[in-house]
């Protein structure tokens, strides 16, 4: 009985590892419309998020159904609960990609970012999609030093979104006032998306040590 709960548990974190990849591709497509003005390149992103609402569906149900079957205690509960605190935080990252898309669709025939900033935007983007790939791994693995590394590694976007600000801010800026709404929530979408990342990340460290890194931290500080 055990063995089978245990087979179960592992597709529910085999489903979320796949979420991570259907993430992954949204934050790569919705950043490729934004800096090409793709149109239908945005649509697909956008019409995309429906796979991954149905896949947290799924894995929502496998946990709910290990909840009420098997009754589990312990650290098979708390690894339940963490899944579902995941996959909830994978849905909001496939969110905020399309958010990213529909800015992109807005502006078409023009492209929402402006040149100058358009490295800055760029890295934003490439941080971003590197940390889901990553937490794909950490999933498949539960890697403790991975995930825990993970959180060091946040430290560029912050250092990228406050980069950001400081350009958009600046007594040269020539692009007006839509343009600048326009990446001061660009910033906050990729920012939030790594943020999530990183939450994903502390809970695999929750399910294998118990321990909540960020409360280490804290007590550390």
């Amino acid at each position: 009985m055990r063995e089978a709960f245990h087979e179960q548990l592992d597709t529910v974190f085999d489903d979320l590892a796949g979420i991570c990849k259907l993430v992954e591709e949204a934050v790569a497509g919705a950043t490729e419309a934004l800096l090409t003005g793709d149109a239908e390149l945005a649509e697909r992103v956008i019409s995309a998020d429906v796979a991954i609402d149905r896949a947290r569906e799924k894995v929502e149900d496998q946990a709910f159904s290990l909840l009420s079957l098997q009754q589990p205690v312990a650290g098979d509960l708390r690894t339940i609960i963490a899944a579902l605190r995941m996959v909830s935080e994978l849905e909001r990252m496939g969110d905020l990609s399309v958010h990213v898309a529909k800015i992109a669709r807005l502006r078409v025939p023009n492209v929402a970012v402006p040149e100058e900033i358009r490295p800055t935007i760029s890295r934003m983007a490439e941080v971003a999609e590197d940390m889901v790939s990553r937490v794909s791994q950490i999933i498949t693995g539960r890697d403790v030093e991975a995930a825990i590394a993970l959180g060091r590694d946040d430290e560029e976007m912050d250092q990228l979104r406050r980069t950001s600000f400081v350009e958009l801010l600046a007594d040269d800026w020539s692009h007006g006032v839509e343009a600048a709404v326009d990446i001061a929530l660009l910033g906050r979408y990729y920012e939030r998306i790594a943020d999530h990342a990183v939450s994903v990340a502390n809970r695999i460290v929750f399910v294998v040590t118990g321990t909540n890194p960020r409360s280490v931290d804290a007590a550390g500080a």
